[in-house]
This record gives C-alpha cells, structure tokens and sequence, in this order.
C-alpha cells in the first residue's frame, strides 16, 4: 500500500522525529520506510513499526511476516538506486523507543548523488551515525524521489 505524503498516517513519536510524513518512502500496513534526514550514508533509512510496543518481540506475528517482504524490497530498491557494498540494520531504541531500525546502505568509496560526495566514514567497520553527509531538504527530497522510483 503506496500512499502519498497526502494520505499518510503518522502512526508513533519516532516517525514523526525522523520527519513523518515528509519523509514516508512507502508505507505498509505494519510498517513504514522513512528517508533519515541525517543521512550517516546515501540512502539512509527508518524502518518504523506502527504497532505501539517498546520491544522487538511484542511485535504481531503479522508484523513479523510483513517485515520479511519490505526488506526485500528495501533492498532491491537501494541496490538499484545506489549499488550498496553491505547493508546494516541497527535497533537501537535508546532514545526514540517506538521499535524501529536504522537501515543504513554501506559503501567501500564514496558515492556521487546530484552533484554531491557522499562518504561512508565507519568503512569497513561499525556506521559512524554522527558523521553525517550534510544534505539539505531539497537534496533529500532528490534521494527519496530516486528511491521511490527504483521501489517495486
């Protein structure tokens, strides 16, 4: 279910702290995928459950099977739009609680996105999430519009 910034439903705090509904790529019944406005490497993502629990395994087992589709499609759609090295998914849930991921593409050298280098600084080891590319509102809409086109 593809719905536009119009038709979106912010469902929890860590959506709309990571921009909801401006930043909604797509949207699930169960979950949404959200551009991370801070982004640590080109593509950077919130993968953001709806339901109202604090802990992975309180999740429905509907959400659960939901989540195995969007991240093959997460995936696909990244690979085609940026050609990723490695993926990483981080739950961290320390300061926003909502469940949610970190999905963040990894790359062995910089990438170029609308005139502007990209650098991923924790290469090869953890995502350094506080050395950001510096985007702004017009560059990330660029990024989400080139993710939404390469979603199938």
């Amino acid at each position: 279910m593809n719905q536009n910034v119009t038709e979106v439903r912010v469902f929890n705090a860590t959506m709309q702290k990571f921009g909801a509904p401006h930043t909604i790529i797509k949207q699930y019944q169960h979950w949404s995928v959200l551009l991370r406005p801070a982004q640590a490497t080109l593509g950077a993502l919130i993968l953001a459950a709806h339901e109202p629990v604090t802990a992975f395994s309180e999740l429905s087992s509907s959400s659960f099977n939901e989540l195995r589709e969007i991240t093959k499609q997460l995936e696909a759609a990244l690979a085609k739009a940026f050609q990723y090295n490695k993926i990483n998914y981080l739950m961290l849930m320390m300061v926003d609680p909502d469940v949610h991921f970190h999905v963040i593409p990894r790359y062995a050298q910089s990438k170029t996105f609308s005139n502007m280098d990209f650098v991923d600084a924790g290469w090869p080891t953890m995502p350094d999430l506080k050395q950001v590319n510096l985007t702004d509102a017009t560059q990330n809409d660029l990024i989400m519009q080139h993710i939404q086109k390469c979603w199938h």
